[in-house]
């Protein structure tokens, strides 16, 4: 039955545990999950829109330069055309000093020439041998002859190399005439393809067909067709994604695009999605993190609060528990109280009448003595028995009396250990004549008390008669009586210790009850234990009793320095 009732008790603690915990982690952690989710996301999306309006300026502020760059070179051959004639750049090597001032700082143009109409060459300047060559069937030369000034996309053509050449034309005294300059295409690559964005970032234009224009970084030639190139030409900055390499390896990539005004090339930047993010998703990892150390921490110091709040718990529970042993014990003593009280009163009544008859005979006997010898021995002796017996039974009654009635205690100060030495004094001689010896350990800054010192001497000679009783089957033994102030110094602890025979398990809860006994019957009337119970909780102490089998029992008692304050007002 007690191994069921623990085993159900410690069910319920871990169910108790269980519960407590769940319901802190949800308490803990929804409001930080939820608000660690609202901060991640806000920020997520915050530094995702600030590292695209980054690339988005740093990809506007680069098509600007080469807008810039494009337009700077057409001015100048507008520059040139509008103030020279055709025959003052023809004579006295002035396009060969014109070539040479534009290319002073940087060698922006590879090469310029004027063509005729007829498409030949009239004046060339440049490393390559172009002045034979007629241009009149080339692309660039119809564009230019329609719309007077052009700029081309990349191609070969005679030099069989990738450039590209911006021309302009003029009418003079009747007759067309081009000027045509080509830019140096290492010069124009540098230009686009050196401005690095991150590790991965690649920079490169293209036509409106898709053609590259310049060398990508990672992949793909100049003057062949762009992978992932969707045509439409639009005014503003756009974002798409791309995903390159093979089904095993596939990398994100992020392109960031925006059409060049003239000519219509698109400039392209692009790269790893990972990179461009990499804060973003740096301070995901430390969000995350954090999240998972603070919920770790609430999960171990749930644990511990917990688990201390279920100690406490069964703390309580122990202590209502033993409160409750206590209250039953007091409601029994109560009732047997009032039954002893009523069967004291009531026995005493035949009690005074017998040993009225009985003194009645002895006197009788007295006066008129039976001449029978034997018989009046046998009435004189069972006349002895009568009042021998009747003074037992009122020896009886008055415990009995004793226990059901307080009687008004007398307090005093009481020096506890001089008070166990006149107690020990007094059943010394008792307890040698059956071997058993006693043995003191009297703390010297005990403090006196407050109690009544007639009670306290009963429940001591009460406990020293059961230490001697103890004794009796071993003819030997001893008895410590300790004393020492109590951890909280509100009060002191006597200890009564015996190495007597024991009190085995199944009745060491019920020692404290009237009338039980372990004592042959005639021996006992099983009531000072359950005086002394009384008298010590009346003082406003407590007493605990341990066993062991075999090797004795140790009573402890505790009373405070001062006793209740209802027993002070009935002095």
């Amino acid at each position: 039955m007690d191994q069921s009732l623990e085993s159900t008790k410690k069910t319920h603690y871990s169910r108790l545990f269980r519960r407590f915990t769940f319901l802190t982690m949800v308490c803990s952690l929804a409001p930080l999950l939820l608000a660690g989710w609202a901060i991640n996301t806000h920020y997520s999306k915050f530094a995702r829109e600030r590292m695209e309006k980054t690339l988005q300026t740093r990809v506007d502020y680069h098509r600007k330069i080469i807008e810039f760059f494009l337009e700077e070179n057409r001015t100048q051959l507008d520059f040139i055309i509008r103030t020279h004639s055709m025959a003052s750049l023809i004579e006295n090597d002035l396009l060969n000093h014109i070539f040479k001032t534009i290319n002073s700082d940087s060698w922006i143009m590879t090469d310029i020439g004027i063509i005729g109409e007829n498409g030949d060459h009239l004046a060339y300047v440049g490393p390559y041998d172009l002045i034979d060559k007629n241009y009149s069937a080339t692309f660039w030369f119809k564009e230019v002859m329609e719309k007077g000034s052009y700029t081309s996309d990349m191609f070969m053509g005679f030099r069989k190399e990738p450039h590209f050449v911006m021309a302009v034309i003029k009418n003079e005294g009747g007759h067309r005439w081009i000027l045509r300059a080509t830019i140096n295409t290492d010069w124009f690559r540098s230009l686009v393809e050196n401005v690095r964005i991150g590790k991965t970032g690649d920079v490169y234009i293209l036509n409106s067909e898709g053609i590259y224009q310049t060398t990508p970084g990672s992949g793909g030639q100049i003057m062949t067709l762009a992978s992932g190139f969707e045509a439409g030409i639009h005014d503003d900055l756009k974002f798409r994604f791309l995903e390159t390499g093979d089904k095993d390896v596939k990398t994100r990539k992020i392109v960031c695009e925006t059409w060049l005004k003239d000519p219509k090339w698109l400039l392209v930047v692009r790269m790893d999605e990972n990179e461009l993010f990499e804060e973003v998703r740096h301070a995901n990892r430390a969000t995350m993190f954090s999240l998972h150390l603070s919920a770790l921490i609430i999960l171990i110091v749930t644990v511990f609060i917990t688990r201390h709040m279920v100690s406490v718990i069964k703390k309580r529970d122990n202590e209502v528990e033993g409160m409750s042993r206590q209250l039953m014990q007091t409601g029994k003593l109560a009732s047997i109280g009032e039954l002893s009280a009523g069967v004291a009163h009531e026995i005493n009544n035949p009690l005074a009448i017998i040993m009225t008859e009985c003194q009645l005979l002895q006197d009788a006997e007295k006066t008129k003595p039976i001449t029978d010898e034997t018989l009046g021995e046998q009435f004189s002796g069972s006349l002895n028995q009568i009042d021998t017996q009747v003074r037992r039974c009122k020896h009886i009654t008055r415990n009995l009396m004793k226990f059901a009635r307080r009687t008004k205690s007398v307090i005093e100060t009481v020096d506890m250990n001089v008070f166990l030495k006149e107690v020990i004094d007094l059943m010394e001689r008792e307890a040698k004549s059956d071997g058993i010896s006693f043995k003191s350990i009297m703390d010297d800054e005990l403090k006196p008390i407050l109690s009544d010192p007639s009670q306290l001497q009963q429940v001591f000679l009460n406990l020293i008669n059961n230490a001697i009783a103890a004794h009796e089957d071993k003819g030997y033994g001893m008895i410590t009586i300790a004393t020492r102030p109590a951890k909280d110094k509100t009060g002191i602890v006597i200890t009564v210790e015996d190495t007597g025979s024991g009190i085995n398990n199944q009745n060491i809860d019920k020692i404290f009850d009237p009338f039980f006994t372990t004592k042959s019957p005639g021996q006992g009337t099983g009531l000072g234990l359950s005086i002394c119970y009384s008298i010590v909780k009346q003082l406003g102490g407590d007493i605990a009793v341990e066993s062991d089998i075999g090797k004795g029992t140790l009573f402890t008692l505790t009373f405070p320095l001062k006793p209740p304050e209802d027993l002070m007002k009935q002095q």
